[in-house]
């Protein structure tokens, strides 16, 4: 998601700031080893922050019904920080990107030899996390990094490609982003003592929140300004990854849509990137991805029906749709390209 700040209702919980510097100091501790120089590469992007949504939702998925926040649940939140941070490592080699979260990226500071190795040490570091949690959480870590690889390997088989299936795109977005949503409040479930209805019902919640948080990503990518997104709107495009407001243009039929599939299929130059973007602007491709966000955010509330009550499921309640604002002001009045 972009660099602009998102407020979570799961951020509001009490006592969650206190978690949360619970869960960064966890996270530093995790990579610290007897080597000064792999210490500083495996915590560089720890060390420039985030919004640790992932972790926060494994404590909060480990409290719908009381008690303390133990240090099991801080880990487990962890684990899945570490597979996130370490598959960062390798999307900003495969991407070439030069600046992550404010900072030099990995790669572009060490280069790609380095940057690879420090993402399967820290995806090393959250399997050992994993497995001093049993044997359920080391075995469901480990499937959802395969989980990533095959939602990122969907996605780059079919760049560039106009034809590009819907379906193809929902299993990419899952595979890549909800499943780790997913397994992150299902580590939560299953360390915080719940019943098997309570972790699947928690394990529905946190994939249909990675689906809106991945869909609502996507449409700022095309919607928000270069400054909210601390890169060019339209990234994806000029990457040939064309998402799910892009696909809905396409599949329009009309002489537009004829047009943006011209464009399409191959590297696109800073001027086609613009006249691409505003055909995309201009159509519904947009809002018709938003309905789809919205009927994730649909699942994740039938989730939460069987969550019982209280402030924490509130909240959990509550997230989802404020993914969805963060992206309205966006579409109520888009920037120009050259905005």
């Amino acid at each position: 998601m972009s660099d602009a700040p998102v407020t979570s209702p799961l951020l509001a919980i009490p006592g969650m700031d206190a978690d949360r510097e619970r869960i960064e100091a966890a996270m530093r501790a995790a990579v610290v080893t007897a080597d000064p120089y792999l210490t500083e590469i495996a915590s560089h992007l720890i060390v420039a922050g985030g919004k640790r949504l992932r972790p926060v939702l494994t404590i909060v998925a480990g409290q719908i019904v009381g008690g303390p926040v133990t240090d099991d649940l801080v880990q487990g939140g962890v684990a899945c920080e570490l597979v996130q941070t370490g598959s960062l490592y390798h999307d900003d080699v495969m991407d070439e990107a030069e600046t992550r979260r404010g900072v030099e990226t990995v790669n572009a500071r060490w280069g790609n030899l380095q940057a690879i190795l420090a993402g399967d040490f820290l995806l090393s570091r959250a399997s050992e996390i994993a497995a001093s949690l049993g044997t359920e959480v080391a075995g469901l870590l480990a499937r959802t990094i395969g989980w990533l690889c095959e939602g990122q390997i969907e996605e780059l088989r079919h760049t560039y490609d106009v034809e590009r299936s819907e379906v193809s795109y929902l299993a990419s977005i899952h595979g890549k982003t909800a499943s780790l949503y997913g397994t992150a409040a299902r580590i939560g479930g299953i360390v915080g003592g719940h019943d098997r209805a309570t972790i699947d019902a928690l394990t529905e919640y946190g994939n249909a929140f990675g689906m809106v948080f991945q869909i609502v990503d996507d449409v700022l990518d095309l919607t928000a300004t270069a400054e909210q997104l601390g890169k060019p709107a339209g990234h994806d495009l000029e990457e040939g990854v064309y998402t799910l407001p892009v696909l809905r243009t396409l599949a329009v039929g009309d002489a537009t849509a004829d047009e943006l599939r011209d464009l399409l299929g191959s590297p696109l130059e800073p001027a086609e990137r613009d006249k691409a973007l505003a055909i995309v602007r201009s159509n519904g491709g947009i809002p018709s991805a938003m309905e789809t966000a919205r009927d994730y955010v649909g699942r994740a509330t039938t989730a939460c029906e069987q969550l019982g009550d209280g402030p924490v499921v509130d909240a959990l309640r509550a997230a989802p749709g404020a993914l969805l604002a963060t992206v309205l002001p966006e579409m109520t009045g888009l920037p120009s390209v050259s905005g």
